[in-house]
């Protein structure tokens, strides 16, 4: 199996862990406070990424411009996305904060083309359009509800934690490819744990080991560990082998997930509307990828008549 099949793999996985992460964000967040939940989980998220860090460490000398340039990006992506996805649900549901967070591949894209980082083509618009096009779907009717005064807040919040994270999948990808993927994650996060500690200590004062319920405590550690080292280590191996708005695409599956999971946890039942939405995100993924055009080009050579 090729790097570029492994790297869709990646994908996949890290968007269906953002998907499960937004539902575990709304279930703690009441717990604590935005900027101490992410601090949280990026102690954790380095704690496990810590003992690997010296097998990865390159043997050539990081210029100090380097670890500049990956601070910068840790704060935004590991910095600034954390705390502004983690405030947006305090002021919104779980399915309406995950449809602002699909809307990164549109701004990735977006930007990609602004900073001419990637050509825009025909296949990629329309994968996008396709796959919103499901999310859509799903949570439409959610996502125009204006009942609560305070969504016009957590909605904001959750577009501008997009747009960061769809500038770090534009502007990383240099990075990752000259030092490695885990490296980067690493200290991209060390360097955000860092920022975010005075601002949480000045928040809320916190002093020794946070007090959470036993439930709190393990949505924080699943935010830490696979939602949090693993997902974005994948995520970042992804972004560094594909380009940018085909691995952010993947992440229209984060609201399918939430939703999926609203099933199993709380009994929630599948609609046709899910299923059709579904259907759009995965079929929106694969036109953005190429894959039914090459489908049908193959079809095209098949049926085409030979000369005999």
């Amino acid at each position: 199996m090729n790097k570029i099949v492994l790297a869709h793999i990646a994908a996949i996985i890290a968007s269906l862990s953002a998907g499960a992460a937004v539902v575990a964000t709304r279930f703690v967040i009441g717990e604590t406070d935005p900027l101490s939940l992410a601090f949280y989980r990026y102690v954790i998220g380095i704690l496990c990424l810590a003992p690997i860090v010296p097998f990865i460490w390159p043997k050539h000398r990081i210029a100090l411009s380097e670890f500049g340039k990956i601070a910068l990006l840790g704060v935004l992506f590991f910095g600034f996305f954390p705390w502004a996805f983690n405030a947006s649900l305090q002021y919104i549901p779980a399915a309406r904060g995950a449809v602002g967070l699909a809307t990164i591949p549109i701004q990735t894209l977006i930007v990609a083309a602004l900073f001419g980082r990637e050509k825009l083509t025909v296949n990629k618009v329309l994968g996008v359009a396709v796959a919103f096009a499901g999310i859509a779907a799903v949570f439409g009717p959610e996502a125009i509800k204006l009942t609560n005064s305070n969504y016009f807040v957590g909605d904001t919040l959750m577009l501008l934690g997009a747009f960061s994270a769809a500038l770090y999948s534009v502007f990383s990808r240099e990075t990752l490819t000259r030092h490695g993927p885990l490296l980067v994650t690493a200290l991209a996060m060390a360097f955000a744990v860092i920022a975010l500690f005075p601002l949480a200590v000045f928040q809320s004062g916190m002093t020794g080991i946070p007090t959470f319920s036993p439930q709190g405590w393990w949505a924080v550690i699943f935010l830490g560990t696979f939602a949090g080292a693993v997902q974005f280590s994948l995520f970042t191996w992804a972004l560094r082998w594909l380009p940018p708005t085909t691995t952010v695409l993947y992440l229209t599956l984060n609201p399918i997930a939430a939703m999926l999971l609203g099933v199993v946890l709380i009994g929630e039942t599948i609609s046709t509307v899910l299923i059709a939405g579904l259907v759009l995100v995965l079929g929106g993924i694969l036109v953005a990828n190429g894959v039914v055009a090459k489908v049908w080009a193959k079809r095209g050579l098949a049926n085409a008549p030979t000369d005999s």
